[in-house]
């Protein structure tokens, strides 16, 4: 693995929870509340992400010993919590997905790429495309794998010296677009909005923690589907392993790792990304009327 410069510290660090408010500003958090990033001595996210890798229990702040009080979550409204980079996106992950599409268990990652402008914050709203351009459009909630540092050929072993945290995501997709051609997989996924990402990474992050860690898509309250990380058809080590050999991952690339199912949404549904032990993500369906 070649990476920039490389950070010490322990597993066994105490996570934390990077954010940004809707107005940019960033914070640094626990289960508690959240105070402004700048009271740890921190520029930005960015800095904090890289003092993340290698799971760096020296380099990350305790949240109760910075002077500053905490603001609950519940009071703040959250943006996209990091500067994004690469949006890679990994199709078919899970057996049990697979299986109830009907679909080819693929013998290796089968990724996407997405741009930027597909972003939106938490609360979204997801906007929906006008029905003649695609009728029928699902989502998903998936985990996220936050890249921390300039890395590539990456070792399945060394997960936790490139990745900076985790941070639950809402994939959108436009069904019927895809399903007239597999070729229109990136399309299906790019329109405006159809990447909700937030509120929190939690970091640092190892494969250990990540260990059944489950993911559940919840539409309108009810649970669509739910299933946990270790019934991935590639682990999340394997994923950043196999796509460091294909690009120079760099800081705020996002791997999503794929879903364990998804539901169709509507105008007025609000969707959930439930990833225990990280967070919890939710945005408003909005979009015309349809039959």
């Amino acid at each position: 693995m070649t990476s920039d410069t490389p950070r010490a510290g322990g597993s066994d660090a105490a996570p934390i929870r990077l954010a940004r408010t809707v107005e940019g500003r960033p914070l640094v958090g626990d289960e508690d509340g959240f105070v402004p990033l700048a009271s740890a001595g921190m520029d930005g996210i960015d800095e904090a992400l890289g003092a993340a890798v290698g799971c760096g229990a020296s380099s990350l702040p305790s949240v109760e010993s910075l002077p500053a009080a905490r603001t609950p979550a519940r009071r703040l409204s959250f943006g996209v919590p990091f500067d994004p980079g690469k949006l890679w996106g990994i199709g078919l992950n899970y057996a049990d997905h697979a299986a109830d599409l009907d679909a080819v268990r693929p013998a290796e990652p089968a990724s996407f790429m997405r741009p930027a402008t597909a972003l939106t914050a938490p609360g979204g709203p997801i906007r929906l495309p006008p029905t003649e351009e695609a009728a029928r459009i699902t989502a998903e909630a998936e985990l996220g794998l936050v890249i921390g540092r300039t890395c590539t050929d990456v070792d399945e072993g060394a997960f936790g010296e490139v990745v900076a945290g985790v941070v639950p995501v809402i994939d959108v997709t436009a069904e019927d677009v895809l399903q007239r051609n597999p070729r229109f997989l990136t399309r299906a996924k790019s329109y405006d909005t159809f990447l909700v990402v937030g509120p929190w990474i939690v970091a640092p992050v190892s494969v250990d923690r990540l260990a059944g860690t489950t993911v559940r898509t919840v539409i309108n309250g009810e649970t669509v589907a739910e299933n946990t990380v270790d019934r991935m058809l590639f682990p999340p080590e394997e994923l950043v392993s196999v796509h460091s050999r294909v690009f120079t991952a760099e800081r705020g690339d996002l791997i999503s790792t794929g879903t364990p199912g998804a539901g169709g949404i509507e105008p007025g549904d609000t969707v959930r990304a439930e990833v225990e032990g990280v967070g919890v993500l939710t945005a408003d369906v909005v979009g015309e009327e349809r039959e």
